[in-house]
């Protein structure tokens, strides 16, 4: 890679923290949800995503029972408020201030971003949700934590509300809202999760993520959701084969 095409490759980074620890598709590559350039082809992308079609740890999946476990509790400490929101052309994505962690045993990880997929991407005993939020948390070490949050219609929520109400209509760089948001707003109240070894649930689809998905829903209002329907009228993975893993439950 030369320093005109690393200069790039950083600037996308800058749009895409996720991308940091795990690669990044190459330049011009391009994927969607649809059609020629959909899921079912994310594996002819480049080589990096190959494992999008041969991986046997692929997100996200149908939960269709799981293991009671002792888990160790997910302890939250995002303690400042994200003002940074961006439409990536593939999602809308808050970036993270320094100084926001989640602790999950002995392992400890900071938030980076988080960002949403309409419908919900993780399915419950077949069951799909309106939407779900991605908070994406990286170690020291390179590893990712992402904890998901199904989300369904009903009270209005005021985390979401303002995040809807700031969402950039077109791709683009990162744009300040004018309040910032509290994180917290999008847990529900009891943090029990499922855990299972995945992916990341689009390109390169790279098998490093320790998913963390809590079984409580979340409200938020109808009309919002439907104002991010607007922009992205369905931005999930279809559910991926388990191959047998094991799927435990707090």
């Amino acid at each position: 890679m030369n320093r005109r095409h690393a200069l790039k490759a950083l600037a996308g980074l800058a749009l895409c923290p996720i991308c940091a620890p795990v690669g990044f598709a190459a330049e011009g590559a391009h994927w969607s949800y649809e059609g020629a350039t959909g899921p079912s082809h994310w594996g002819d992308v480049d080589a990096a995503s190959k494992v999008c079609t041969i991986g046997s740890q692929q997100s996200p999946v149908d939960i269709q029972g799981s293991i009671k476990s002792l888990l160790p509790p997910l302890q939250f400490a995002w303690r400042t408020k994200p003002d940074m929101i961006v439409n990536n052309g593939h999602t809308i994505q808050v970036n993270a201030d320094p100084g926001n962690t989640l602790t999950v045993g002995k392992d400890k990880y900071d938030l980076v971003q988080f960002h949403f997929h309409h419908p919900s991407e993780h399915l419950i005993g077949g069951k799909s949700f309106p939407m779900e939020v991605h908070f994406v948390h990286r170690n020291l070490a390179g590893a990712l934590a992402v904890v998901g949050v199904l989300m369904t219609a009903g009270k209005p929520n005021a985390t979401f509300s303002k995040i809807a109400a700031a969402m950039p209509a077109s791709e683009g760089k990162p744009v300040k809202m004018v309040a910032a948001v509290d994180s917290n707003g999008l847990l529900p109240a009891r943090r029990s999760y499922y855990q299972y070894a995945g992916s990341l649930t689009t390109p390169p689809c790279t098998e490093v993520v320790n998913w963390l998905l809590l079984r409580e829903p979340v409200q938020v209002a109808r009309a919002d959701i439907d104002a991010f329907a607007k922009l992205f009228p369905m931005n999930a993975r279809p559910a991926q084969k388990d191959n047998r893993r094991f799927i435990l439950s707090s």
